[in-house]
């Protein structure tokens, strides 16, 4: 049997921490939650992981400053790291991949499409 795979999901409102887990651990993998950035990022140091849902707007530091911070460090520079946002201009999603995001979810989010989008990044990321 393969070792299941393990998620994280950044998100300051818990109803969509809990809703983006439900539907992640329906996919098969096992996840973990954080509720900032700063707790991501301390997560991220000790737990070995396959693949980030990351919130954009939070308090304290944003999404792009967390992923900014996932680039920088050689030990994490290739883990799979995904947006997910309710900022759904054709602009954001362009600086979202720019700065270091592999693909952008817009919320509200389905499984299908939440399915498409890890299925997508961990085939490129394989």
């Amino acid at each position: 049997m393969s070792e299941q795979r393990r998620a994280l999901v950044v998100d300051d409102i818990p109803a969509n921490r809990l809703i983006a887990e439900a539907m992640l651990k329906q996919l098969g993998w096992s996840v973990l939650l954080a509720c900032d950035g700063r707790e991501a990022l301390r997560v991220l140091e000790s737990t070995p992981l396959d693949l980030v849902l990351l919130d954009i707007s939070m308090p304290g530091m944003s999404g792009m400053e967390v992923c900014q911070n996932i680039r920088a460090n050689s030990a994490l520079v290739d883990l799979p790291v995904i947006a997910y946002t309710a900022h759904a201009q054709p602009e954001d999603r362009r600086s979202f991949i720019a700065s270091g995001f592999n693909d952008v979810l817009i919320k509200p989010v389905n499984r299908d499409t939440l399915a498409s989008a890890v299925a997508l990044v961990m085939q490129h990321h394989d």
